[in-house]
This record gives structure tokens, C-alpha cells and sequence, in this order.
């Protein structure tokens, strides 16, 4: 379990050495070269677990500076902070004390667990890596080449020419870096009396495309049809007629006008998906 002890650290001041005080870059940047060095020496146990939790307590508030810098992201800064401190866990268990200091090696340790998180858990929609790389390198671009006071917004030539991108590759990576969270389907979109949502923007499927192209593609098919044919396929499905009053006004049986409607709907449904052989001969 990791403690937050950071909050009420006062800075202290170092014994004067030769007359002069010795003073770190950050108050958060604790001595403890012993501590590493006993760390390494000790195997598995209780004890190695004490020293381990010491270091951790020790550069919690390195840690926490760092989760600071990505504050007002879309993340809450307690979970940054966990996130970093997890970032120090694995910074200390992996540190070789004869590599140099810890701190060189903690920090990118630290912000790339951070940074890793914002990659892989904070996208509302999954995105594929190659697009999540393509975006922070757009980002990177954009903020180079805007540093100096009254730098116009690079265009996508300019930020293709400074990454080595090609211009697909940098749009894809500026539609991502707008692309970070989702808008609801519920959202306003107006503030007026006639205020609308975005879901009453998106378009809907409109069954009656397929009527038309069921419908000219029936078209040929029918026209080829034998007059006594057509005007029993308009009797019965315009006109709602049974087949018993067709087959009245027509002076057949039922069964015949049943065995003409099959046969007639069956060479219209080849002829429209082309399945029907030329020169197959109509019904009578």
C-alpha cells in the first residue's frame, strides 16, 4: 500500500560543509545512495520489504510532481498520482545502483508509466498504436514549431517536412488529436428553444432506396411478360384481389391462376439477378 507523505514535507537544510550549503534541484530529490546499496544486498524478505517501502516513501513526492505535469487532461490528479507512484515502484525494483543516480533514472521511468497510461486507458474509443503514435508525434511538431511568440499554426505541408510524415500520415494524427474523448449522442447542440441534439443530425437508413431498386429491377421482367400474365400480377398485388376472383373474371381455374403467379414472380426474380438463361421459354 502505497502512502501519500508528500503533503506536509518541509524542506530542510543541509549541514554547511567547507562553508557553503549543499543544495538539489528539487526538494523532492532525497539522498539515499545507503539505502539503494543496502537494497541490493539484501535478499527477499521482511526486511528488504521495510527498505523498499522507505525508498518509496522518500521519492513519493518526485513522483507525484511529475503525475502534476499532467494535470487537466481529462484525468483526475489522484489517479495520476497512483499511476506515477506505480511508475516508482518499478523504477526502484529495476535501479542498479552502480548505473549512476536514481534520479536520472526514475524520472523518464516515471513519466513513461504516465504517459502509458494516457495511451493505452484514457481514449473513449479504442484507437490503433500506429494513430496514437502519429498523434503525439503531430502534437510534438505543432509545439515546436509554434514556440516562439507569433509563429503562425504550422500547416500540414510544414508539420510533413519537420516529423519526416507524409501529409495522409499527418492528418491522421491531427483527426486523433481531436479525436481524444467522445461527445455524447445527447449532447445540445443549440442553446435556443429549438435546441436539437447531435444524435437528431445523424442520418438514418431509408428502406425505400431498396423498394426503388427492387423496383426497377423488376421493371424488364415485367414488361417481357405475356399481357394475360401482367394483368394477373397487377389483379392480385395492386389490386388485392384472391386468386378465386381472378380466376372468375378471367374464366379459369384457381389452381391455374396459382401456378401463373409462381411462375411469373419466379421469371421475374431470375431476370432481375440475372439468373435466368436466354432464350428460356415464358409460361403460357
Amino acid at each position: 500500500m502505497l502512502t501519500d507523505m508528500s503533503t506536509s514535507r518541509p524542506g530542510t537544510t543541509a549541514p554547511a560543509t567547507g562553508g557553503t550549503s549543499a543544495r538539489r534541484n528539487h526538494d523532492d530529490a532525497p539522498d539515499t545512495a545507503a539505502l539503494f546499496a543496502r537494497l541490493a544486498e539484501l535478499d527477499d524478505g521482511p526486511e528488504r520489504d521495510a527498505v523498499r517501502d522507505e525508498l518509496v516513501t522518500a521519492w513519493l513526492p518526485m513522483a507525484h510532481r511529475i503525475a502534476g505535469r499532467f494535470r487537466d487532461r481529462g484525468e483526475s490528479v489522484e489517479d495520476l498520482r497512483q499511476v506515477a507512484a506505480l511508475g516508482l515502484v518499478k523504477a526502484i525494483d529495476r535501479f542498479d545502483p552502480s548505473r549512476g543516480a536514481f534520479e536520472s533514472y526514475a524520472v523518464p521511468t516515471i513519466t513513461g508509466e504516465v504517459k502509458r497510461h494516457f495511451r493505452d486507458r484514457m481514449w473513449a474509443l479504442r484507437v490503433p498504436r500506429r494513430v496514437q503514435e502519429l498523434r503525439n508525434r503531430v502534437r510534438v511538431a505543432r509545439r515546436e514549431l509554434t514556440q516562439n511568440p507569433g509563429s503562425p499554426e504550422p500547416t500540414v505541408a510544414d508539420i510533413a517536412a519537420h516529423t519526416g510524415l507524409t501529409e495522409e500520415e499527418v492528418s491522421a494524427g491531427m483527426e486523433a488529436l481531436e479525436s481524444f474523448s467522445t461527445l455524447s449522442l445527447d449532447a445540445e447542440l443549440s442553446a435556443g428553444d429549438d435546441g436539437y441534439s447531435l444524435a437528431d443530425t445523424l442520418g438514418e437508413t431509408d428502406t425505400s432506396y431498396d423498394v426503388v431498386v427492387d423496383r426497377e429491377a423488376a421493371k424488364e421482367g415485367l414488361r417481357r411478360l405475356p399481357e394475360r400474365e401482367r394483368a394477373i400480377l397487377y389483379m392480385r398485388f395492386f389490386e388485392d384481389m384472391t386468386q378465386s376472383r381472378i380466376a372468375d373474371r378471367l374464366g379459369i381455374s384457381q389452381m391455374h391462376v396459382s401456378r401463373l403467379i409462381s411462375r411469373s414472380c419466379a421469371r421475374i426474380r431470375e431476370e432481375a439477378l440475372g439468373t435466368r438463361r436466354p432464350g428460356s421459354a415464358g409460361g403460357r
